[in-house]
């Protein structure tokens, strides 16, 4: 039972984060975590521990794509963007 419960969290979590990416261009970390916060109106918080893993989880599926660059405070992140698979994942579960 505590695996389906993971499971539907780390399902949740990925239908959150690539609906961020898909609208809103390539993002760093905390910028989709402020994203979430700020849409729905500080009822969701994602801490960073939960989001790094999914991220990395999302890549190798190959659901998000990453690529170093300098954020907006001048330094150096990794900023990730929704590929076409994470768009067909992104459709399929919200059709679920």
């Amino acid at each position: 039972m505590r695996d389906n419960k993971k499971d539907q969290l780390q399902g949740t979590l990925d239908l959150l984060v690539l609906r961020t990416l898909s609208t809103g261009g390539a993002m760093h970390g905390y910028s989709i975590l402020d994203r979430v916060e700020q849409v729905s109106r500080g009822v969701i918080h994602i801490e960073p521990g939960s989001l790094y893993p999914a991220l990395h989880r999302m890549e190798e599926a190959g659901w998000v794509r990453s690529e170093w660059d300098v954020s907006d405070s001048n330094r150096k992140a990794r900023f990730y963007t929704i590929t076409p698979a994470g768009r067909r994942r992104l459709s399929e579960e919200e059709e679920h």
